[in-house]
């Protein structure tokens, strides 16, 4: 009995350890940013700059899953109209950016082909004189602190 009381003790307590990390965005077991896989994606080669109207912008799932959801937009530039993968959308809303349909924006970013169809996965992207910075020069998502 008294070895059952000192397990239940310590599962207890692990339990609560775990819980300020759950309860932190894009917390779990996933960790910060979860399932978002896209980071593993970036290729220096690819970096380009783009710039005109957001058609829409959408919410979604990272494909591996995970305990946050991401931030996408469309992007209508003068020659296609091409998705714009921004991150976890808890970290673009901690840095104050928003954007909307019809906003004009510059996005820097990885040109890359994910699923047969082109996307950009941002790195940057300005609005008037906001710019929102996602990942460093080697593709490394800034939410996911010093390195």
């Amino acid at each position: 009995m008294k070895k059952f009381v000192i397990l239940a003790m310590v599962g207890l307590f692990s339990l609560i350890g775990l819980s300020g990390v759950w309860a932190q965005p894009g917390g779990g077991p996933g960790g910060r940013g979860g399932g978002m896989h896209y980071g593993t994606m970036w290729d220096a080669g690819s970096v380009t700059t783009v710039s005109g109207e957001v058609a829409a912008v959408e919410k979604y799932t990272p494909g591996r899953g995970g305990s946050s959801y991401g931030l996408r937009f469309t992007l209508k530039t003068g020659k296609e109209t091409v998705p714009v993968i921004l991150g976890p959308a808890w970290y673009v809303e901690q840095q104050h950016f928003a954007v909307a349909a019809k906003d004009q924006v510059e996005v820097k970013g990885s040109r890359l082909s994910i699923q047969g169809q082109p996307t950009i996965i941002a790195q940057e992207v300005k609005k008037g004189d906001k710019i929102l910075r996602l990942r460093d020069d080697q593709g490394v998502p800034l939410w996911m602190g010093p390195r």
